[in-house]
């Protein structure tokens, strides 16, 4: 999708507030990085951070790629997801119930890696604002995701509007973002 990206491609705006494709492209990549990074920790016993700087770091990063050149770019990007895709085939079978921690200082097992990253970039192929929609995303995603995304809506919404929305007694109600 990103391969043939010009100068103009990656300084649009994506569907994300605020962020070009640029920006887009060099999370995905910094993404990949990070899961590469925590199965490295993971295979040596390590408990690694998601990104270096917590999320100021991840931020930093971000807006300082954003920039650069589209060919620096895709290349990035192409070089990030497959460095990402040998790390999974490489992962011992018996060391996916070690632990890594994300972003918010969560620790997780390495194991829910695969399914994090099989996220992030469905959600932002439709952010890229290509012609990928969430109607595209696979049905074992939705199913997968959806119930945590639900179960997580009391905390983001007044609950009685929730409740009156979910029984057809009212409007949708504001969500805080993910």
């Amino acid at each position: 999708m990103v391969a043939g990206f010009t100068e103009d491609d990656v300084r649009v705006p994506s569907r994300l507030p605020g962020w070009t494709i640029g920006h887009l492209m060099t999370h995905l990549a910094r993404n990949a990085d990070s899961v590469v990074r925590r199965l490295d920790g993971a295979s040596r016993e390590d408990v690694v951070d998601q990104y270096p700087g917590g999320a100021q770091g991840r931020a930093a990063e971000i807006e300082n790629g954003a920039g650069r050149p589209a060919t620096v770019l895709v290349a990035d990007l192409i070089a990030a997801c497959d460095a990402v895709d040998d790390a999974f085939h490489a992962f011992d079978d018996a060391q996916w119930d070690r632990v890594a921690r994300g972003i918010g200082g969560d620790e997780r097992p390495v194991g829910d890696l695969p399914f994090q990253r099989w996220r992030e970039v469905e959600v932002h192929l439709v952010d890229f604002g290509l012609g990928y929609e969430p109607s595209h995303w696979p049905p074992a995603l939705v199913e997968r995701w959806l119930p945590h995304l639900v179960a997580r809506l009391p905390a983001r919404a007044d609950p009685h509007a929730l409740m009156a929305w979910a029984i057809g007694r009212g409007p949708a109600p504001e969500i805080d973002p993910y």
